[in-house]
């Protein structure tokens, strides 16, 4: 199957990769490997994609998904639960429970510790990253954190406008670094994972690293909702083997 392994120095008891949408059975629009349920594709299809995934992955349990709200909840888990949960984020230190986040857009933000015990999944959609979701997830983290930022939409295909640019630049003025402005009064081109850097610089990270993959500008392996608007969703996973 064709996954993105995070380029980071994690220890090798940690498992992490971001999923695409070649492969699966989904019929268009969503063409391929669709992992979610809330899109209109058909359940059976969608769960027979997320049996392969696991499968091809070697993963130790079935991931746990979750009723994503572009919130700021980021929720700890103990074990493996087939509930899917209300939050945008997870966090464990247990070995064996695959946590994972989905996206079309949205910046996914895998965690780690240097000392492989702990590790947590964050989709950071705007909303949730000037709302401070990679600090609600860094809060549960001891040791020294490593973290990937994974496809995303890029900054020439991301326009917003000034209330997207003003949430993060009342939060912190080093944010106006993140946004281009464009030919369009009030409008600007918002690099997410530069504000991902920036928010986690301010926590002291340092060690921050990127696939630097854009969802938009490559329809043949990624899903992505400002292309298509009718569309299927990619996948982030990592867990403690």
């Amino acid at each position: 199957m064709d996954k993105i392994i995070p380029n980071w120095p994690a220890p090798d008891n940690i498992k992490a990769f971001a999923s695409t949408r070649i492969g699966g059975v989904s019929p268009p629009p969503y063409h391929g490997l669709n992992l979610g349920t809330h899109v209109g594709d058909d359940p059976k299809l969608v769960l027979r994609n997320r049996e392969w995934l696991q499968m091809m992955s070697h993963m130790p349990s079935s991931p746990i998904w979750l009723n994503q709200t572009h919130s700021t909840n980021v929720v700890e888990v103990e074990q493996p639960t087939k509930v899917i949960l209300d939050a945008d984020g997870l966090f464990t230190a247990s070995p064996r429970v695959v946590c994972s986040v989905m996206t079309a857009d949205c910046l996914p933000v895998l965690i780690t510790n240097t000392q492989g015990t702990q590790v947590a999944a964050v989709h950071a959609g705007w909303r949730g990253l000037a709302g401070g979701i990679v600090e609600n997830a860094m809060q549960k983290l001891t040791g020294h954190p490593l973290v990937w930022l994974g496809p995303a939409i890029g900054t020439q295909a991301f326009e917003v406008g000034d209330e997207v640019r003003e949430a993060f630049c009342d939060h912190d003025g080093d944010a106006a670094l993140a946004f281009l402005p464009t030919s369009r009064q009030g409008k600007w081109l918002a690099d997410m994972v530069k504000l991902a850097r920036l928010r986690l610089a301010k926590l002291g990270i340092d060690q921050v690293y990127s696939c630097d993959l854009c969802t938009y500008q490559h329809p043949q392996q990624f899903y992505s909702y400002r292309r298509d608007g009718i569309t299927g969703r990619q996948a982030s996973f990592i867990w403690i083997e």
